[in-house]
């Protein structure tokens, strides 16, 4: 729906779309309170995704600390991810149905005090089950970020700002967890060793439920009654068979379960797809509104963010392997490595944030673009370097930083503005999902390409930094494919029509 139709829905009794107390007025005062409710709101977002990312550089000392097998640290990893991505319709719509702060509030409490469970775990059992209720309630508040900042922004020009501000948050939360990880790891402070990455989110958690009444107001839609929960039902097995056999098939060695799961993923979508459909022609209250689907702005958006997502996760993980097994460096090494993306990454997202609506489309389709270049030049790099050194891989993780700070929060800012603010909840919820999956495929699909070239090249006899140097620009390459395809997508996005 564009614009007019949010304004029929306004008409019709939709609640008003800012939900800011003592909406901005334009007095320095009203700026400061409307800046300190995005950073109470982007608090959510950082803790959950840097936690993805904390995680992965702490797990080997985890799983010697608890005697933890392989399967249950990878479960300390897949556990989370499983649940997150599992939920996140579903805790989209309950914000649309009871109150995106109040469920917002609920979530970020519930975050605290999981992650005050996974710092005080005693056994590898006690932290996957605490890590499972952890993903559960990142579901529950990610997706009220970013429904409460859509509509707590009414002009374009502020939430353009405030979307430039979410994607320095992602950019920020995945740097951030892997350099923090590593140094609360290594410094291992009060003997508590990896148990700080998840106590290191209790004041934080805190300080935004303390401060979120204060200040964010209350926004529902009025349209949403009641949960489905038949939807929820079939949503969340649909999502299961495709998410749970991506996450852990490939730790598994990809055995006959997890084809028969991916292989019955499909028809298990029909059935949701058809159930949903329905409920929306017949004016019931679906998990999932259906007409969302006839917005070409949301459908390239779920598109766009299922592959470029699939690239993103897929080349980190490859450099992960590259750095720390292949050149022998370490974790922090690692991340402050990633700094060389960081920086430019949130530049390029503050500017993208202040382009104007006119250019918008324009700034998503360069971005990609520079991406794609990056890309393919990480991957020639680390081909044709021999030796390779990490210094060498630094000019193009600056042009891929520049490269995704152009996308990644215009993208949610141009999906998400055309969205009426009946559905936010269930679109944000969607959009995230979109994300999880689209990083999940894209680590299964590099995980095969990347640890098959890496067996092909160590039975020659290679040298480890030229093995994973290998692996590593396979899956570059694949980051390549998937930002041109990218590039070529958002040339479907309709254009701005002033």
């Amino acid at each position: 729906m564009g614009e007019g139709a949010m304004v029929a829905a306004t008409a019709a009794g939709a609640e008003p779309a800012a939900c800011l107390q003592d909406p901005p007025r334009g007095s320095t005062a009203a700026r400061w309170r409307a800046r300190l409710a995005l950073g109470v709101l982007l608090a959510g977002p950082f803790m959950a995704v840097m936690d993805v990312f904390v995680v992965n550089v702490a797990v080997p000392t985890i799983r010697r600390d608890l005697g933890a097998s392989y399967a249950e640290a990878e479960l300390v990893i897949a556990g989370y991810a499983f649940a997150y991505a599992l939920a996140l319709i579903t805790g989209g719509r309950l914000g649309d149905i009871h109150g995106r702060r109040r469920v917002f509030g609920i979530g970020l409490t519930a975050f605290t005090l999981t992650s005050g469970l996974c710092g005080l775990a005693t056994s590898p059992l006690l932290l996957v089950g605490a890590r499972l209720l952890q993903g559960t309630a990142a579901a529950l508040l990610f997706p009220q970020a970013f429904a409460l900042i859509r509509v707590a922004f009414p002009t374009d020009r502020e939430r353009a700002r405030a979307f430039g501000a979410v994607g320095v948050t992602l950019g920020l939360a995945a740097i951030a967890g892997q350099i923090l990880g590593g140094v609360l790891v290594e410094a291992d402070l009060w003997g508590l060793a990896w148990r700080l990455i998840f106590l290191i989110n209790l004041p934080v958690g805190l300080a935004a439920a303390l401060a979120l009444p204060r200040l964010v107001a209350e926004s529902r839609s009025p349209e949403a009654r009641r949960l489905d929960l038949a939807g929820v039902g079939l949503g969340a097995l649909a999502l299961g068979l495709l998410l749970y056999p991506l996450i852990e098939g490939r730790e598994a060695g990809w055995p006959g379960w997890a084809w028969a799961m991916l292989a019955a993923a499909p028809a298990a979508f029909a059935v949701f797809a058809r159930h949903q459909h329905g409920k929306s022609r017949g004016g019931g209250a679906p998990l999932l509104p259906t007409g969302l689907f006839r917005n070409r702005a949301f459908l390239v958006g779920l598109l766009v963010s299922l592959l470029f997502y699939s690239t993103l996760n897929s080349f980190y993980l490859a450099f992960a392997f590259l750095i720390q097994q292949g050149l022998g460096r370490s974790p922090v090494t690692a991340g402050l490595l990633l700094t060389a993306v960081g920086i430019p990454f949130m530049t390029s997202s503050l500017l993208a944030g202040r382009l104007p609506a006119a250019r918008r489309r324009g700034g998503l389709i360069a971005g990609a673009a520079l991406s794609a270049v990056a890309c393919l030049a990480a991957a020639a790099v680390a081909r044709l370097a021999v030796p390779l050194t990490p210094a060498e891989l630094v000019p193009a993780f600056v042009l891929l930083g520049l490269g995704n700070g152009f996308v990644i929060g215009p993208l949610l800012n141009t999906v998400l503005g055309a969205i009426p603010e009946d559905d936010i909840g269930s679109a944000s919820g969607v959009i995230a999902t979109m994300q999880q999956t689209g990083g999940a495929l894209g680590i299964a699909l590099v995980g095969l390409l990347f640890f098959g070239i890496l067996g092909s090249a160590r039975a020659t006899g290679l040298a480890p930094a030229e093995a994973y140097g290998q692996g590593f620009a396979a899956a570059a390459a694949y980051a390549a494919a998937g930002n041109l395809v990218t590039f070529c997508l958002l040339f479907l996005l309709p254009r701005h029509r002033p």
